[in-house]
């Protein structure tokens, strides 16, 4: 190999080295090889992600209870009768 050759071979392994640093793919595989903490952190992001679906379901939920009652008290009287006997029907349940 020549010298030019070397030196371009060099530059090259440089920047690919200077690449995987920027990647952190050192602490990427150090993490992927550690079972335990790896299972820790999908479990507590499952989690996470569970109560963040609950909250965010709950509040849509109500944000819809609340549109729908405006709606059928403005707009359909009848209607809200019939949502009201079906709502003390369901709250007389056991």
């Amino acid at each position: 190999m020549e010298k030019k050759e070397l030196n371009a071979l060099t530059r090259q392994i440089d920047r690919l080295l200077f690449a995987l640093e920027r990647m952190h793919l050192h602490e990427y595989v150090e993490y992927v090889t550690n079972r335990k903490r790896l299972l820790v952190t999908a479990f507590v992001g499952g989690i996470a992600r569970g109560f963040g679906f609950a909250i965010g379901f709950s509040i849509l939920g109500a944000v819809v209870v609340v549109l729908l009652r405006y709606i059928v008290a403005e707009k359909f009287p009848g209607l809200g009768e019939f949502f009201a006997e079906v709502l003390y029907a369901v709250q007389k349940r056991p």
